[in-house]
């Protein structure tokens, strides 16, 4: 995984509440066997019809969040079942930093294991981001090392997270590369257990 310690980024307001997996990635397609190529259906019923065409009425198919890197929904985001995919499509997508005001907590978890910081903020703050991200083309900076939110127009905020999936983010780890870490332990094990 991509480390993350400081991202700034173009934000995409997705001003939704129970925000859930299916509607993220949708059940048919979730019969690929590897974590790229998710990205493509990530909302599919939100942004494209029933002839497969994108709609000109959902706010990610408009040129200017085409490069956005940085989502901020409503409460509760990324309720539902608790499928993988959801954040490998988030991911594939383009998206490194999620900003809401509540997560499903499998869907937080998925998040962290695979590279995606999300970050919980106050209501009001999570709404005064989307207001802002609507108006104009909006930047944010999230700094993982300091657990801080700011833009250049004076809004700056801190948020909490645990040191665990912190560390694993900050160091681009998942959770076979932070086995891996004790490497030189598991190699001392296996030589002093012998196997009969």
């Amino acid at each position: 995984m991509e480390p993350i310690t400081q991202h700034t980024g173009l934000v995409y307001p997705l001003n939704r509440a129970h925000v859930d997996t299916d509607q993220i990635i949708p059940k048919q397609f979730l019969k690929r066997i590897s974590r790229k190529g998710f990205g493509q259906y990530l909302f599919y019923n939100w942004r494209f019809d029933e002839k497969d065409r994108p709609r000109e009425d959902f706010s990610l198919n408009q040129p200017k969040y085409q490069d956005a890197s940085i989502l901020v929904g409503g409460e509760n985001f990324g309720c539902g079942s608790s499928r993988e995919h959801a954040p490998w499509a988030l991911e594939d997508f383009g998206f490194r930093i999620i900003i809401a005001s509540s997560f499903a907590d499998i869907f937080f978890n998925n998040c962290t294991k695979n590279g995606i910081l999300p970050v919980v903020l106050k209501e009001e703050e999570t709404q005064q981001l989307i207001k802002n991200a609507e108006k104009d083309d909006y930047y944010l900076t999230v700094d993982l090392e300091a657990k801080e939110v700011y833009d250049n127009a004076g809004f700056q905020t801190t948020f909490d997270i645990a040191e665990y999936p912190r560390e694993m983010l900050i160091n681009g780890w998942d959770e076979i590369a932070v086995t891996l870490t004790h490497d030189d332990k598991i190699t001392a094990f296996e030589k002093d257990h012998v196997v009969y």
